[in-house]
């Protein structure tokens, strides 16, 4: 099967990841998941050469972030009609998805992730992705048996205008990692205005 490039994706598929479902049905915004400090979103340009060696491909099965307490598994995900990053199961609550005609995590590249951050029962894998913090370690298990372990470079909020897809979708020199999922502002019409973007790269395997 031909390998499509990162580059091929046009946008988040902001309607399907970010409708807001449970702030929708609980009828107020006092339950909306946490956001990045601005302190967060710059990334420290002494990171930009340090990194693990590449991992030879393979699919990931199970990611876990032990600082938010993500630990879920993962399932691959194609592109939309119109060109965009298609979504999990919403009923699906811990569950995350990657890009699979893309970067495997590990692999030298762009690896892309995404998740929702609710459902109509409530909050969903990646609900306190907004939380992490610079250094946090997420951690990739993959069919051959190796665990890819990423460290955090950035944590960063966009609106939907004003998604940067190259910085976020564009080709790296090194084993990179990006988890999407809903954030910004929110309103009951739209849903989630925009996406919180986790920026990370390869430090180690096991």
């Amino acid at each position: 099967m031909r390998r499509i490039g990162n580059t091929a994706i046009v946008s988040v598929t902001v309607v399907a990841l970010c409708s807001g479902a449970w702030l929708l049905h609980s009828a107020g915004t006092s339950h909306a998941p946490p956001q990045p400090a601005a302190a967060e979103g710059t990334p420290d340009p002494r990171e930009e050469q340090l990194g693990a060696p590449a991992l030879p491909p393979s699919p990931p099965t199970r990611i876990r972030i032990p600082s938010i307490r993500v630990d879920a598994p993962m399932t691959g995900l194609g592109l939309t009609a119109s060109g965009s990053l298609d979504v999990p199961p919403a009923d699906e609550d811990n569950l995350a998805g990657w890009y699979e005609a893309g970067t495997a995590p590990g692999e030298r590249g762009t690896a892309i992730v995404a998740g929702h951050v609710d459902n109509t029962r409530g909050p969903a894998v990646f609900y306190d992705l907004g939380a992490l913090k610079k250094g946090s370690v997420i951690e990739v298990e993959r069919r051959d048996g190796e665990v890819a372990v990423f460290t955090v470079d950035a944590v960063e909020v966009y609106e939907a205008k004003d998604f940067p897809d190259e910085r976020v979708y564009g080709a790296a020199k090194r084993p990179e990692l990006r988890v999407i999922t809903c954030g910004g502002g929110y309103s009951k019409a739209t849903g989630y205005q925009g996406n919180v973007v986790v920026f990370a790269h390869l430090t180690g395997s096991r």
